[in-house]
């Protein structure tokens, strides 16, 4: 019992070192990502920005294709092999640098997928070859994260990666205008490749004595496609909103629902930060059998995540129009969909952190779910964008159709995993707590109260009252023992979860 105990707390040390340093991540990356949303609206404008969504959207679509998996597959490899751990590693970044090279092929002979609403010139058909940089810095962080170094992820995506393209956007904009945004890209997600590459060298050393092993590497790619099915379906329900848009409105519409949709998946990049740290202990946890503490584990990340993206949601969505203008008069028109998808994340959030459990105790039934969730939402997408079409409705406001079409599907996704995955824990998952609601309605009701200001005072003063009113009810109503490791002091060193075979 004692030895049950002590591993639950190891665990929950891990959770908590992992959402320590995300909670820091998060507000390095909001402070990194905001001036480039506003250099690619003030400078380039929608048009520009939005021919930019879509190849993005494209290119990490490739990508999480070519990871097959290994996000979350990794860890469970790691934990069931008796060969050096380095060597798994090189497994993985082959088979990712193989898918990687073959979907790199297909953009380069159809660029069109890239570009469905603008023409393909220069040399965006060679774009493509940065897929491989997206899947290799994804296996890295995920290898990385199995030794708990969550921090490498963190570095890299909330500081290299976003300032980066920042400082690279506002000096392209001097000398390519017209692509700036685009080679800005590349500039970051090779610095972000870097960012990955280093320190999962200095944590696993070379594979020597490795060769590759064509069977086993097809047998890995194998079974985790069902998990390269659930990450693309969790991936695609975000993002295909954008590429229905792309396909029914012209660009400078995708670039004002983009700018939304970046504001709002700010939160949302809170929770899938947790993913690597949170599957190594699921897996640990499952091969014991110990079912109690997953479904606690879930529980907790689901609370700690719904309550920074409730204070997101309600502090943002309050203060839309002058978040939105702050981007550019042009964009104001996107704060509807801002509202409606800064909701959208929090609905979606208990779903999200399930699927983490899921795709390991029922990876097929998960994918069924997901599949399921992702049609009704294009589905619903193109009713809605047809019937206000048909209704006369302002271009603009038929542009928001996807965002309800996407809160819609998430929230009916999201219950059914939640439930799903209660009943084979045997234990609730919910991270609803009275608290958490209560500091949500004491949120909402100062920020009905700032509403009055203007608009320069909601930001600078109105958003900082409502956060401080929000996280001061949750402290003193929502916060228990287990929340309060948040903020202890752990040891430097931190246990891995198995030791590397010899």
């Amino acid at each position: 019992m004692a030895t049950e105990s002590s591993a639950s707390q190891d665990d929950l040390n891990a959770l908590a070192k992992g959402g320590r340093t995300n909670i820091m991540g998060f507000f390095v990356r909001l402070a990194g990502r905001m001036p480039f949303l506003f250099i690619a609206g003030r400078v380039y404008g929608p048009e520009l920005t939005g021919r930019f969504a879509l190849l993005v959207l494209v290119l990490e679509c490739a990508a999480l294709l070519a990871t097959l998996g290994l996000k979350r597959g990794l860890a469970q490899a790691l934990a069931q092999t008796d060969r050096p751990h380095s060597h798994v590693v090189a497994d993985a970044l082959v088979v990712a640098l193989f898918a990687g090279l073959c979907a790199a092929g297909v953009l380069a002979l159809f660029p069109e997928i890239m570009y469905p609403n603008s023409q393909v010139r220069g040399l965006d058909r060679a774009l493509g070859l940065i897929v491989f940089a997206l899947a290799w810095s994804d296996v890295a962080f995920s290898a990385l994260a199995y030794r708990h170094n969550v921090g490498a992820q963190v570095t890299a995506r909330a500081i290299i990666e976003p300032w980066t393209i920042t400082i690279a956007a506002w000096l392209l904009s001097y000398v390519a205008h017209k692509d700036g945004l685009i080679l800005s890209y590349v500039c970051s997600t090779s610095a972000m490749l870097i960012a990955a590459m280093v320190p999962l060298l200095r944590t696993y050393g070379l594979p020597h004595g490795w060769k590759p092993r064509p069977v086993e590497l097809a047998a890995m790619a194998r079974a985790n496609a069902p998990l390269a099915g659930a990450d693309a379906l969790e991936w695609g329900s975000r993002n295909v909103d954008r590429f229905i848009l792309g396909l029914m409105f012209p660009p400078a519409f995708v670039g004002v629902y983009y700018m939304a949709q970046q504001v709002a998946t700010l939160a949302q990049k809170f929770k899938t930060t947790f993913d690597p740290i949170l599957g190594p202990v699921v897996t640990r946890c499952l091969a014991v059998g110990d079912k109690a503490s997953v479904a606690k584990q879930v529980r907790q990340v689901a609370f700690w995540i719904v309550a920074v993206q409730g204070a997101v949601a309600i502090s943002l969505g309050i203060t839309s129009d002058g978040v939105m203008g702050l981007l550019g008069h042009q964009f104001v028109a996107g704060a509807g969909a801002l509202c409606i998808l800064l909701a959208a994340e929090v609905l979606a959030a208990p779903g999200a952190v399930s699927e983490s459990v899921l795709v390991y105790v029922a990876r097929h039934r998960n994918l069924m779910v997901s599949i399921f969730t992702i049609t009704l939402q294009i589905a619903l997408s193109f009713v809605l964008v047809l019937w206000l079409r048909d209704q006369g409705w302002p271009p603009a406001y038929q542009a928001a159709g996807p965002a309800v079409a996407l809160a819609l599907s998430l929230a009916i996704g999201s219950v059914i995993k939640a439930t799903m995955l209660s009943r084979l824990l045997g234990a609730g998952v919910s991270p609803i707590r009275w608290g958490l609601i209560a500091a949500m309605l004491v949120c909402a009701g100062v920020g009905v109260g700032i509403s009055r200001f203007p608009e320069w005072a909601q930001l600078s003063i109105g958003i900082p009252l409502m956060l401080a009113a929000y996280f001061l009810v949750l402290f003193r109503l929502a916060f228990g023992p287990e929340d309060k490791a948040l903020f202890r002091k752990m040891p430097r060193e931190q246990p891995t979860l198995i030791d590397d075979a010899p």
